[in-house]
């Protein structure tokens, strides 16, 4: 039943897709951040760490090109000796790296073959601390462009991709690791106005996590609350969701809607150089530490009941290799 519900879902949202995208340019401009991203990352590391240089970087979606399927294909034939597997999802979810990391394992299921590569895991860099700093530096451009009276009053809504709570209700540790970041945040402001955690881009009619974007902005516009920064903190790069449904189905149509005086959206990371150092740091330390993958990556959710991340789970544990 949910394959066809999913089936009927995507082939429902196909024609509003195309016209987002037609609304923010054409396109999505994820793949050039994040190439732009792996390139900065890479000309720092052959500084930092020469004893492993040359360092090279690959793009994969799960969704998109270029593929995961197809960027292993390349890898294989680059003959790559080591590759980090770098989620540059910051918090982890089944959903995102989980899936990602999956379809690794799933690749080389598929070939019957074993990869001729040594293989280490970055899970997770939810609390690495330039992350944190390039968020707060971002809010606080943004918090300047208010008007000086009104800007300790502006609500700060820290948004991030929902999460299926059924996927919660079996400890996903997605939600815990977005509220770290978001405290570690507001930590480096120093709690300096009113914020909560807010969730967007629910699909679907199960039920999914909440408090959700759109009515927050509108029920805190209702009580006199109507400055308001959006915070994109699951996202490192700008695509559909911060310049679509944060910039123009919130920030501009929600905020006419319900009268807002100001709605504004902080940028996301991109090539911020505090973002760049966080990359660069998580990096680094991961080959100079040795380390395979973090135990968290390794552990089952505990009410999972999902046969590939097991799979998974058990390909990683025996393919990881420390760095020589």
């Amino acid at each position: 039943m949910c394959r066809y519900l999913g089936a009927w879902i995507a082939k429902r949202r196909t024609p509003s897709i195309v016209q987002k995208y037609s609304e923010i340019g054409g396109g999505s401009p994820i793949f050039k951040w994040t190439d732009m991203q792996g390139r900065l990352l890479c000309e720092r590391l052959d500084a930092e760490c020469p004893a492993s240089a040359p360092h090279k970087h690959y793009v994969a979606f799960r969704y998109a090109n270029p593929l995961t399927e197809d960027t292993l294909e390349a890898m294989e034939n680059d003959g790559v000796e080591h590759c980090i597997a770098f989620s540059q999802y910051p918090q982890y979810s089944c959903s995102t790296t989980g899936s990602s990391m999956n379809a690794i394992q799933k690749f080389y299921a598929n070939k019957k073959q074993e990869s001729s590569m040594k293989w280490s895991v970055i899970d997770r860099w939810c609390t690495n601390p330039y992350l944190v700093k390039c968020f707060a530096d971002n809010i606080k451009k943004e918090l300047d462009l208010f008007p000086e009276k009104r800007r300790k009053e502006v609500f700060i809504l820290f948004s991030a991709h929902s999460l299926p709570l059924r996927q919660v209700e079996k400890g996903d540790p997605y939600p815990s690791e977005v509220g770290a970041t978001v405290q570690l945040v507001m930590k480096e402001l120093n709690f300096c106005n009113p914020y909560r955690l807010v969730w967007q881009s629910k699909v679907g009619p199960l039920p999914w996590l909440s408090p959700d974007t759109e009515h927050s902005i509108k029920n805190l516009v209702r009580r006199g609350k109507s400055n308001i920064l959006l915070v994109p903190i699951a996202f490192t790069s700008d695509h559909i969701e911060t310049l679509h449904e944060l910039d123009i189905e919130y920030a501009r149509d929600v905020g006419n809607e319900v009268g807002a005086e100001c709605i504004r959206r902080c940028a996301a990371p991109n090539d911020h150089p505090l973002f760049i150092d966080a990359l660069v740091d998580e990096v680094s330390r991961h080959i100079k530490s040795g380390h395979r993958c973090s135990p968290q990556f390794l552990v089952n959710c505990p009410m999972c009941s999902n046969p590939s991340c097991y799979n998974s789970k058990q390909w990683f544990k025996y393919s990881t290799r420390k760095f020589d």
